[in-house]
């Protein structure tokens, strides 16, 4: 394991519970298509505050997880140590995208109402399985006495404009709820 270490890291999934005594751990992939997290290599881990890189040697389906072998972690007790590491990648690996953006694209924007009312930067994303939601962390004078704020990010109703550049998004919400 080297240490290198990606220089903007997107965690891209997670490690799950050891399979069987070999070495074999679950995954958890945070990709839109699971075995895209396949794709993007080399992977990292955090491991005492320092980045490893872990090698991936194999991986297959069993039955309706998605199990993974590393590079030189051989046995059931260095599979544990590594039960619920994110996966990381370097974000230059993601693919450009013509139109749209990724979520990381998303945290740090000040979100705006239509009405010009600031609500706040986004702090984070959450997939709920209906839709997404913008986690907004409320500006510190906020008029309604708001810390966080969890918008529906439905592009056309909710969502009125993304500007990347400018990095502000514009919302159709209610600032008091």
């Amino acid at each position: 394991m080297s240490k290198k270490a990606p220089v903007e890291p997107i965690v891209l999934g997670k490690m799950g519970s050891c399979y069987g005594i070999r070495g074999w751990l679950r995954v958890f992939s945070s990709t839109e298509d699971a075995e895209s997290i396949f794709d993007y290599q080399p992977w990292f881990i955090q491991k005492a505050g320092q980045w490893q890189e872990v090698e991936l040697e194999s991986w297959r389906h069993h039955n309706q997880d998605i199990v993974i072998k590393l590079k030189g972690v051989d046995d059931r007790d260095a599979a544990n140590a590594l039960t619920n590491c994110e996966i990381v990648v370097d974000s230059s690996q993601l693919p450009q995208l013509e139109d749209g953006y990724y979520w990381k694209d998303l945290i740090g924007c000040q979100v705006v109402t239509t009405e010009g009312y600031g609500l706040g930067k986004v702090i984070d994303m959450m997939e709920t399985g209906s839709n997404d939601v913008l986690v907004i962390k409320a500006n510190l004078k906020d008029a309604f006495g708001i810390k966080e704020r969890l918008v529906p990010f439905l592009d056309g109703q909710v969502i009125k404009k993304v500007d990347l550049a400018t990095q502000t998004i514009e919302v159709d919400w209610d600032p008091g709820f």
